[in-house]
């Protein structure tokens, strides 16, 4: 069941279409990725989808409702944690959870969600001592105090290290246990690709694709790449001349092969054959972050309409 839905968003501000034309479903259960260069107009749409916006054209539906003019209905079920947002240094943890609390009908028992986030003991700390983790893991709390059915984060891991940014991801994992849907804004393809059901790329204000991340990156093909020192020299016409390669490059004294289908077990025979030992062997594989480069980078998928086509 679809508990987002969105067709022929237009937000403009000026002359220009922020966003121009989108449409996009979400499942609910699901983490939702949405993905795109800085200024795609990511953050525009979610703010649409909370409310904070008003759309210039197309239709918003949350839960039913209308974002707009069920505002408070939206408010009381849907959490969110904004790309930008601060509390007062000095006030404390269990303070301003108690104060948003404090706004719903059935608010969730936040002593339990400091437990759940990796809070524990935090109550009494003031917002000013917590690490750069902790504080996020705070904006999730808040996010989640009103027990809401939807959750809407955007740009939960920017500025965290890669320990902190990890503690979170398992935090994100935790709310998915609790059947509440996630609408995850990132430019972290890796974080999109180890969470997300579904990632949604955005380009200049219109979708460019909207696929499982597996599926976006067999958009690319079934290219591997091989990177490895040769024990001696290696002719470039013996290897071109397997018709699983692709290319063969040079990165100082590294080989690297691109290739497809067999290509790992053709170039490993061949090696054998001529007793040349593959030094420091690395298989590449591509990622979700090598999609993400080529439909935003060179454009020309076939989605850009802005239309879903489920």
């Amino acid at each position: 069941m679809a508990v987002i839905e969105v067709e022929g968003l237009v937000k403009r501000y000026g002359s220009r279409n922020v966003v121009d034309g989108v449409s996009f479903h979400v499942e609910e259960g699901e983490i939702y990725g949405i993905v795109g260069p800085n200024g795609a107009g990511k953050t525009t749409i979610v703010e649409s989808v909370e409310g904070l916006r008003h759309p210039d054209g197309g239709t918003i539906r949350v839960l039913g409702l209308d974002p707009i003019k069920d505002r408070y209905e939206i408010t009381e079920r849907v959490g969110t944690q904004l790309q930008e947002s601060r509390l007062q240094d000095r006030i404390r943890v269990g303070e301003v959870l108690d104060l948003y609390a404090s706004f719903y009908r059935n608010p969730a028992d936040w002593r339990s969600l400091l437990d759940r986030l990796g809070l524990e003991g935090k109550e009494d700390e003031k917002y000013a001592t917590l690490s750069g983790g902790q504080k996020q893991r705070l904006s999730v709390a808040l996010a989640l105090v009103g027990s809401p059915e939807i959750a809407i984060l955007d740009e939960l891991t920017t500025g965290l290290d890669p320990q902190a940014r990890r503690a979170t991801w398992d935090t994100i994992e935790q709310i998915r246990e609790s059947w509440v849907t996630v609408v995850l804004v990132t430019h972290f393809m890796e974080e999109a690709e180890r969470l997300c059901d579904r990632t949604m790329v955005v380009k200049e204000g219109r979708i460019v694709a909207i696929d499982t991340p597996g599926g976006l990156v067999q958009r690319l093909g079934s290219e591997q790449r091989l990177r490895f020192r040769p024990s001696e020299p290696l002719d470039d016409t013996v290897l071109t001349a397997l018709p699983e390669v692709v290319a063969v490059e040079h990165n100082g004294p590294q080989v690297v092969i691109t290739g497809t289908g067999n290509v790992i077990q053709a170039v490993t025979a061949l090696l054998t054959q001529r007793q040349v030992i593959a030094e420091e062997l690395r298989i590449e594989q591509a990622t979700l972050e090598d999609a993400y480069l080529a439909l935003t980078g060179q454009g020309g998928a076939s989605n850009e309409t802005g239309a879903e086509g489920r």
